[in-house]
């Protein structure tokens, strides 16, 4: 389920992501389509009116009026007539020639002299123009195009300014020809269109949008100073930059898609074309302006999510087949198969059911005899190993009487002494310093009784019974009995067991037995070693069992010892040293308790031995499995 899911989820994501490319390449497509028209379009409304201003540099008419100087009654009607002259003639050229908003003639210092809607009472005769970058410009000599708003006829157009030179004057520059041309025709017709569309100047200020909400708004937040400069050089004081797209105009050649936010989103949503679009713009040749056009990618993601449940259903279509067609293949083999094996099940039935009689019959006599064997064996071999044990005793009985004998000196001869001079205190009278001298040996005595009490304990031959022991006390035991054997041998001993810190379900006599044994082993391994560290060591294991390690730091085991070191009769030492049976007696002990004796190297040399007890809660369970 877990690898269908998968694929169909690679086959939507798959899906959505091919319609969803393939979907913006179509999209850029029309995009720059339009463009092309839009681009078309405004060259045709624009451009085609750019060699006006030139034509009006050569008019005779317009050259003789700009002669004139502004002087005496006489000359200044002259100069009257010859501007109705030139105000007709630019009237008719504008009416029958150029679709234009104005075409006008400044002179030198910036004043209109003549203009073709002179016949309109907000004409722009005698308007000072002198600010405007098209009028410095051209009477500077360089032809000049600029989007701009006058300020008497309050309405936007695009300037084209045109030095007009008098060939008379040795083609000095005597005025400037001015048409200002309307684009509101191309903005007519984008709002009928569907997607957004503008035209943003070299300052990145829009000058004709649909939406109109857009016009005079910002690609990106223009300086306070930038701005103040452009609304007094060339927008007449219109507020611009009170709304910022946040387009980069550097990304939007290839087409970036965006979304618009805040205020920039309302006239969008209003279309309810949604709020992401593809923005793509282009240079209009022969002008600093960029046409921008943005196209809705709504469709194109509603067509993406379409294409992706589409392969999603192909792909379940397809899985689901697949399975049917395996399934109906594994069934039919299972029918086959289940009848092949039925037709020999039932030969081989009627063969067997008197065979298996006959077996099931010489079998249950067969094992009769063996369990009646085995139990007989059993028995005796319990009888030899709790012989052994009792033989493994008294051999380390034997091993420690010298040092036992050493330790009953002592306070016998000590002993000897006091009773003599306890006698020799009393004949004297000096019945305190003898009552001194007698406490003493009585303390002697508990002492000698403290030595021969634990012999006593482990030479006792008894049956192994089981109880809470402190895995500490048995240690200390096994330690008395070998610390003299151990000290000979100068092994230090680091004991960290606890008492009360770690019980354990077993046989204390037994476990001393064991530890004697290990001890021993770890002593002799370490007779070479110039360091005899002996360490002893015990912990909880999380299910409730108890670790006891003996460690030395003696040659270790090699490879082929340690995999025959439970082997009865299996030893290392010389001969006449050892009989091999110490480790698997003292195994078989532990298993008994129902733990295990396992055997490893020490990380950095040496040997550890590791007893596996039943903890203390141990008890509870044979008790709950008992009858």
């Amino acid at each position: 389920m877990a690898a269908i899911v998968l694929i169909l989820a690679l086959a939507g994501l798959v899906g959505y992501q091919v319609a969803e490319r393939f979907g913006m390449r179509v999209l850029r497509a029309e995009a720059q389509h339009r463009l092309d028209l839009l681009a078309s379009a405004i060259d045709a409304d624009v451009t085609r009116v750019t060699h006006i201003p030139g034509v009006l540099s050569l008019n005779a008419d317009i050259l003789d009026l700009l002669r004139l100087p502004n002087g005496e009654s006489g000359e200044h009607g002259k100069r009257s007539e010859q501007r109705r002259v030139v105000n007709r003639y630019l009237e008719r050229l504008s009416a029958q020639h150029v679709d234009s908003l104005a075409v006008f003639v400044m002179d030198v210092t910036g004043r209109v002299v003549a203009s073709s809607d002179w016949i309109l009472s907000d004409n722009l005769l005698d308007a000072d123009l002198s600010r405007r970058p098209y009028f410095r410009e051209a009477i500077n000599g360089a032809p000049f195009r600029q989007y701009a708003v006058d300020g008497v006829r309050d309405e936007p157009g695009y300037f084209f300014a045109q030095p007009i030179r008098d060939e008379k004057q040795d083609w000095r520059i005597v005025g400037v020809a001015v048409l200002k041309a309307s684009i509101r025709g191309v903005e007519r017709g984008w709002l009928a269109n569907d997607a957004p569309a503008m035209i943003v100047d070299g300052n990145g200020v829009v000058l004709l949008s649909a939406p109109p909400e857009w016009r005079y708004a910002t690609l990106q937040p223009l300086p306070g100073e930038q701005v103040a400069e452009l609304i007094k050089a060339q927008f007449d004081g219109r507020q611009l930059g009170i709304l910022s797209l946040g387009i980069d105009i550097g990304k939007t050649p290839a087409g970036e898609v965006m979304e618009f936010s805040g205020r920039a989103a309302e006239p969008a949503s209003l279309a309810a074309r949604g709020k992401r679009f593809l923005v793509m713009s282009r240079n209009l040749p022969g002008t600093a302006w960029h046409l921008l056009v943005l196209s809705s990618v709504r469709p194109v993601r509603s067509q993406a999510i379409a294409y992706a449940a589409l392969a999603v259903a192909v792909s379940a279509s397809l899985i689901l087949w697949a399975l049917y067609l395996r399934q109906r293949r594994r069934v039919l083999q299972a029918r086959l198969g289940a009848q092949v094996l039925l037709e020999a099940a039932n030969r081989e039935l009627e063969d067997k059911v008197a065979m298996r009689t006959a077996d099931m019959t010489r079998t249950v006599q067969t094992l009769e005899a063996e369990v009646g064997e085995r139990l007989r064996a059993e028995k005796t071999l319990r009888a030899a190993q709790e012989e052994l044990i009792q033989a493994g005793k008294l051999a380390v009985l034997g091993q420690l009487a010298t040092g036992i004998t050493h330790e009953l000196n002592q306070p016998l001869g000590a002993v000897r002494t006091l009773t003599g001079n306890a006698i020799e205190f009393m004949r004297r009278g000096e019945t305190e310093t003898a009552e001194k001298n007698l406490r003493i040996v009585c303390d002697l005595a508990d002492q000698m009784g403290g030595i021969i009490t634990p012999l006593k304990s482990f030479a006792r031959k008894s049956p192994a019974v089981p109880s809470r022991v402190d895995v500490a006390h048995a240690v200390g035991s096994a330690l008395f009995l070998l610390d003299q054997s151990l000290r000979r041998s100068g092994v230090r001993v680091d004991n960290r067991c606890v008492a009360g810190e770690r019980y354990s379900w077993c046989d204390q006599n037994r476990l001393q037995q064991v530890l004697i044994n290990l001890i021993g082993n770890a002593a002799d391994a370490m007779t070479a070693c110039p360091e005899r560290v002996l360490e002893i060591a015990a912990e909880a294991r999380s299910d409730g069992s108890v670790c006891l390690a003996v460690s030395d730091t003696g040659c270790g085991l090699p490879e082929d010892v340690l995999n025959r070191l439970f082997e009865p009769f299996f030893t290392t030492k010389g001969a006449g040293e050892g009989l091999g049976l110490g480790l698997a007696i003292s195994r078989d002990i532990v298993r008994d308790f129902g733990g295990d004796l396992l055997a490893e190297n020490r990380v950095g040399g040496g040997a550890r031995f590791i007893i596996v007890l039943p903890g203390e809660n141990a008890r509870e369970s044979a008790e709950s499995v008992s009858p």
